[in-house]
Order: structure tokens, then sequence, then C-alpha cells
């Protein structure tokens, strides 16, 4: 499988029961949702609130997703700060059928050029598959290091980068640093501009909620013909950001069991739903995206 043919990825939600259990009939109907879209699916990264599972679950969750034995590629998040358990995590995802790893800034610890070399480096020496490298300094409280993903550019298991940190500028610098690697958006709302200065795709959270719309969505962001459409581009901006009015991913969540697609939109604390604010924004973003989806497929 040719992983640079999947433009966009779906940062998949974790759903749960209202007894807090993980809902396995919802979760595989997101599943066939992004399969039936040929969207690729991240699985366990911080929208699917990876931290707030344990690891038995997170376990379960991950062989579940590997049984179905969907058409498209299947990623799976790696964060933490401590190395000798994120290794441990590797070794494990090494024995599933997961295609690529999503490799976290480290949290919390905000390490310099060299301590970022040094985690990078062991878990891709590690890892026995493609990884992509995620900056998305407003949950780490760091940037990546440019001069880390530059010493490592040419890992044999250095496949990507998925960007987050909301500058057009800085997004630049890190395709610059991947040489001829790829550069993912990791902001739903500015893949126009991304795809400008050399974005490959996108790892979404919208894609939850609207996984035929958002691969639209890329495919004109990356052929420039949204960008000609002042009026569009500016819906799926405002719509992008609708879903984050309360902490990822309480809105998409609670979008979802609006519409349907999942049985409840409870969240694991300190996430909550007593958060969730802007209903109606929120409702009328979807109703724009569905009018705009018609319009145009």
């Amino acid at each position: 499988m040719n992983l640079n043919d999947t433009k966009l990825w779906t940062a998949v939600i974790t759903p749960m029961l209202d007894n807090g259990d993980v809902d396995y009939n919802s979760l595989e109907s997101i599943l066939n949702a992004q399969d039936n879209a040929g969207n690729g699916i991240l699985i366990l990264g911080s929208t699917g609130e990876a931290l707030n599972l344990d690891e038995d679950e997170s376990k379960k969750v991950l062989e579940f997703a590997c049984d179905l034995k969907k058409s498209v590629p299947l990623m799976c998040g790696v964060g933490g700060i401590n190395l000798k358990s994120t290794k441990k995590w590797v070794e494990y995802l090494n024995s599933l059928t997961i295609d690529c790893y999503l490799l976290v800034t480290p949290l919390y610890a905000k390490p310099g050029d060299e301590g970022q070399y040094e985690w990078f480096k062991e878990l891709l020496d590690l890892s026995k598959k493609p990884c992509m490298l995620y900056n998305v300094p407003s949950r780490t409280g760091k940037d990546m290091s440019l001069l880390a993903c530059e010493k490592l550019v040419d890992h044999k298991n250095f496949w990507s980068i998925k960007e987050a940190s909301g500058s057009v500028q800085k997004f630049e610098s890190y395709v610059k640093a991947a040489k001829n690697q790829r550069v993912y958006s990791g902001d739903d709302a500015l893949l126009p501009e991304f795809s400008e200065v050399g974005a490959k795709g996108l790892v979404s959270v919208a894609a939850n909620v609207w996984p035929k719309q958002t691969n639209l969505y890329v495919e004109k962001c990356l052929d420039g013909t949204l960008k000609k459409r002042e009026k569009d581009t500016k819906m799926w901006k405002d719509a992008t950001e609708s879903l984050f009015v309360a902490s990822n991913p309480i809105p998409v969540k609670w979008l979802m069991s609006e519409l349907k697609q999942i049985k409840s939109a409870l969240l694991r604390p300190p996430l909550t739903l007593n958060d969730m604010n802007s209903k109606d924004v929120v409702m009328s973003a979807h109703e724009n995206i569905q009018n705009w989806f018609n319009d145009n497929k």
C-alpha cells in the first residue's frame, strides 16, 4: 500500500456509551464511513481521547480496528513523555497490521533540539512502519524541532510531518525541513493556505462527521479550485472552526450524536459536554457543508 496515495486522514473519535464504555458498534460505523469515503484512518490520536483510555482499552480498540480489515490505511497515534513506556507501546504496535505511526512531540517536558532528536530517533529506530512526525504546540507546549527534523529526514522510517501550529510561515519552514518528504496540514481550516506552500494533504477532525464532504474539500484545496471561490473558502473555514468552539473532540462528538452517527456524545473527564457552547453555530455549519456538497458532488 502506497501511503502517499492517501491525501486525507481522519483522526477518528472514540465513541462511548452512556456508561462510559467504548461503543464498538458506533466505532465500526465510523470506520466503515471512512473506508467508503476513501479516507485513511488515524486511531488513538488526541481526537480519539487516547490519553483518557487505559492501555487495555487502547489495545482492544486497535485490535478491533485491525480485525475489520478495511481497504484504507490505518495509522496509530504514539504520544507520551516516558520513553521506556512509549517504546513498549511501539513494540506492541509492531505486532499489529497497522500501516504507519504518528509520533507526537514529547508532552510537558519541552525538550530542546537534541532531546527531541534523541526521542524521535529511538522511536524511528524501533518502528517497523513509516512514521509521521507531529507538530502540535498548542497541546505539547513546544514546537517540534526543525533541527531534529532536518537531522532525521533521511531515516528510513521518516515518512512525513503533520503540522498544526496554525501558522503559514511555520508550515513553510517544516516543508523546507522535510526536503522530499510529505507535510500534511493538521488544521482543517487552513488547508487552502497550506496547499499553496506545499501541503500534500490533511489530517482532519471534520472528516469524522463529514467524511465524503471533507474528501472533496481536500481535493479542491490541493488542485487550487477552492481557493478561487472566496465564498466557499470562507464557508469551509467557518464550518471547520465551529468544531473548535470547545476543546476537541467535544463539538464533533456533540454534532455526530445529534445526527445519530453515534449513540452518545459522552466524553471522558476532564472533557465534558457541559463545556459545549454555540450549538446553533455548529448545526448551521453542518447545513452549510451539506448544501455545498450537494452543489459540488
